[in-house]
């Protein structure tokens, strides 16, 4: 039995440590934020969601009864507090094609926050929360 508890921790010490790398790696359903200083609540009529894995993220719109549908992807990188984006795919016309978006995220048990400033000056907050 002895044996078997450092094998043991060293997994889970391994484990911890893969999560730590990774930490948006998921899928997040937007609950909403605040924008440039006001409440900005999420949809009932439809879901957002983003899937991070360790380099690259998607959006989609899930509206009931109808196709997901893809409305952006991009690249980032994390660096201590901070989530660098770079959109490289959307659907509508974007100002933030190809352009790097310097983020400040926090996440708190299953929720994580972005804010940041966009170039054309809104002040964002997101919150987005862990479903899968």
């Amino acid at each position: 039995m002895k044996k078997l508890v450092l094998p043991i921790l060293t997994i889970c010490l391994l484990c911890s440590f893969a999560a730590m790398d990774y930490p948006l790696k998921g899928v997040w359903e937007y609950r909403g934020g605040v924008v440039n200083g006001k409440i900005d609540s999420a949809s009932t009529a439809y879901t957002l969601q983003r899937t991070y894995d360790k380099s690259h993220y998607k959006a989609v719109l899930k509206e009931k009864g109808e196709k997901d549908v893809v409305y952006e992807k991009g690249d980032y990188q994390l660096l201590a507090d901070t989530c660098l984006e770079t959109q490289t795919y959307s659907l509508q016309s974007s100002e933030l094609l190809n352009k790097v978006v310097k983020y400040t995220y926090t996440i708190n048990n299953d929720t994580l926050k972005l804010f940041t400033v966009l170039p054309n000056g809104n002040k964002i907050e997101d919150h987005w929360v862990k479903i899968k």
